[in-house]
């Protein structure tokens, strides 16, 4: 079983900057990909950003220059820094583990609000 923790959520406005951050823990386990997703209010969740233990990333157009992901492959930490924000940027942030990344996610943070303000 795999936890991941988030942090670094807030508010903010717009054309700040945040960092989130996602720890996993727990053992006998394998991830090879990580990645942040977001689900505003009355919308479907959505990607946010992804990187795979070899360092490959994929963006969300919508957060393309703006965001960028990065993880440490010791610990199995993921982070987001997130720049320029924008209102339409406003969500919770969800953190997300796969271990086939071919899958897609099989691990789910518990979620970390964004609010960026106008």
């Amino acid at each position: 079983q795999v936890h991941l923790v988030e942090s670094g959520g807030g508010l903010v406005q717009a054309g700040g900057s945040l960092t989130l951050s996602c720890a996993a823990s727990g053992s006998d386990f394998s991830i090879n990909a990580m990645a942040w997703y977001r689900q505003a209010p009355g919308k479907q969740r959505e990607l946010v950003a992804a990187i795979t233990k070899l360092k490959n990333t994929n963006y969300a157009g919508s957060v393309k220059g703006r965001f960028t992901i990065s993880m440490n492959n010791a610990d199995y930490t993921v982070y987001l820094q997130m720049n320029n924000l924008k209102p339409e940027d406003t969500a919770v942030y969800y953190c997300a583990a796969a271990s086939v990344v071919a899958q897609g996610p099989n691990y789910w943070g518990q979620g970390t609000q964004v609010t960026v303000s106008s």
